[in-house]
């Protein structure tokens, strides 16, 4: 990192309880971390180690137990639930294993909706969309409806879904987890080019350590803390982390 470097991500002694006395888990137990904008970094972990748990507290999806979490210089902590119901519509773009598409929808009409919902008019909205599809090769399938759409293909439509406002921050979680091994690796190539060509911020839940050593920094969660970090651009190269990765899972 240098000194013209921006955080997209501040996390800083977060943590989060579910349950009280003999119920009480802590799943995260006390993360501090930076993203800064433009990097890609993923997280492994075992199951339970509160991948996904951290994801959705940095995207405002659930609440910290403690701790402060900072995106694009907004504070959570000091934004009353309206005001984050906008960071997470207007900053973050959020992509699951699951494609939640609208069955009803065209693909263009999925991308468009949340800027409708939104306030924005129609046709612009629209364009939007189409701009989205195309970013991430979908130009001529903006009129099929998911049922027509391949898996991956799906996929990229949630994706430009996850885009079309411009995210700061881009949250995968699993992003390939329903697909076959040749579509999930299209998929991340698609979002190592964001990350290239784009600047794109992202992070991303993943179990498949291939894919985590695409990503610019490895962060290996256990019990909730952070108990490794690998970076990509030190150096080493792909091969080495990966292996590095494998022989620790």
């Amino acid at each position: 990192m240098t000194e013209n470097d921006k955080f997209a991500v501040e996390v800083h002694g977060l943590t989060k309880v579910f349950g009280t006395g003999e119920t009480r888990v802590e799943a995260i137990g006390g993360i501090d971390l930076t993203i800064t904008e433009g990097e890609f970094v993923a997280v492994m972990g075992p199951s339970g180690s509160g991948k996904s748990t951290l994801l959705h507290l940095i995207g405002g999806l659930d609440e910290p137990t403690s701790g402060r979490i900072i995106v694009g210089g907004d504070d959570f902590s000091t934004l009353d639930d309206d005001a984050l119901t906008m960071i997470r519509r207007r900053r973050i773009g959020f992509v699951f294993q699951a494609f939640n598409l609208i069955t009803v929808l065209t693909a263009e009409e999925n991308v468009a909706l949340p800027l409708v919902l939104d306030g924005m008019d129609e046709i612009e909205a629209h364009k939007r969309a189409t701009a989205a599809l195309k970013r991430t090769g979908l130009t001529d399938r903006g009129s099929h409806v998911p049922a027509e759409l391949s898996g991956g293909e799906q996929q990229r439509v949630a994706l430009s879904r996850s885009l079309v406002n411009e995210p700061l921050l881009l949250l995968a979680d699993e992003p390939t987890g329903n697909l076959d091994s040749a579509t999930s690796d299209q998929i991340m190539s698609l979002l190592r080019r964001l990350v290239d060509d784009q600047d794109q911020t992202i992070l991303m839940v993943t179990h498949n350590a291939r894919h985590a050593a695409m990503a610019d920094r490895i962060i290996t969660l256990r019990d909730g803390r952070i108990v490794e970090q690998q970076s990509l651009k030190n150096g080493r190269s792909a091969d080495q982390v990966l292996a590095d990765l494998e022989s620790a899972l």
